[in-house]
């Protein structure tokens, strides 16, 4: 980038870089303590974002930490079609609902959370879009600045039994559910403070988790072996 002279840069983080907060929500300048390694590659790649704009100045660069995206594009014709059992919740829903597998894992029913399942902040694949948008475009007509960071989130939390029951009902289906112990690295509860994305982005997110379910179900309905044909 640095040779052709390419100086501007939009980076893709994650909530996955604030660990397990001290508390909640998940303020930019919170100290980042990954707890596990897709975490902690977000964490150092950051931080050569940091060291090369401060050897660098004139390198302006926005880190977006996503939270949780899920969803689908509203045509169901774009959609998250992972490669074998997926590693995120609402794909392994989607599967279970399509017939595709036959259960789905619940890592932690025993967190101090209202109903013991993991807490966090599922943002629509649109809104993600709509940051990047904004990013770009503070890229553009902002000088100062730097290496900055900012959350890409709804600003709510939910849990994975409340994420099941939504997709429950706007799929119309039963999501067979099995209890498992909770898995090492995961946070009890990760939830976006979304104040300085709407402050200095002009963005704040427009869809909720109805809205996620409803899209990420016409997908899966549409596509139930994703982009391929059954198998």
């Amino acid at each position: 980038m640095a040779k052709y002279g390419c100086k501007n840069m939009v980076f893709s983080s994650s909530a996955t870089v604030y660990g397990q907060p001290e508390k909640i929500p998940c303020v930019e300048d919170f100290n980042l303590v990954a707890m596990n390694p897709y975490g902690r590659t977000k964490l150092f790649l950051e931080e050569i974002a940091r060291d090369i704009q401060k050897a660098e100045p004139e390198w302006r660069i926005i880190l977006l930490r996503y939270f949780n995206p899920v969803g689908a594009h509203q045509s169901g014709k774009l959609g998250e079609d992972p490669k074998g059992i997926p590693n995120n919740l609402m794909p392994y829903i989607q599967q279970v609902a399509v017939g595709r597998l036959l259960e789905l894992n619940v890592y932690g029913h025993d967190y101090p959370t209202k109903d013991g399942s993991a807490v966090r902040d599922y943002i629509h694949v649109m809104d993600l879009a709509d940051g990047h948008i904004a990013a770009l475009k503070k890229l553009f007509i902002s000088e100062d600045i730097g290496c900055t960071a900012y959350n890409l989130g709804t600003g709510c939390g939910t849990s994975v039994l409340e994420m099941v029951s939504a997709f429950e009902k706007a799929s119309g289906k039963k999501i067979p559910i099995k209890l498992c112990p909770r898995r090492p690295g995961d946070a009890t509860a990760v939830y976006a403070s979304t104040e300085k994305a709407e402050k200095e982005l002009g963005w704040k997110a427009k869809y909720g988790i109805e809205d996620m379910c409803r899209d990420q179900w016409n997908w899966a309905s549409n596509n139930p072996w994703g982009y391929q044909g059954k198998p």
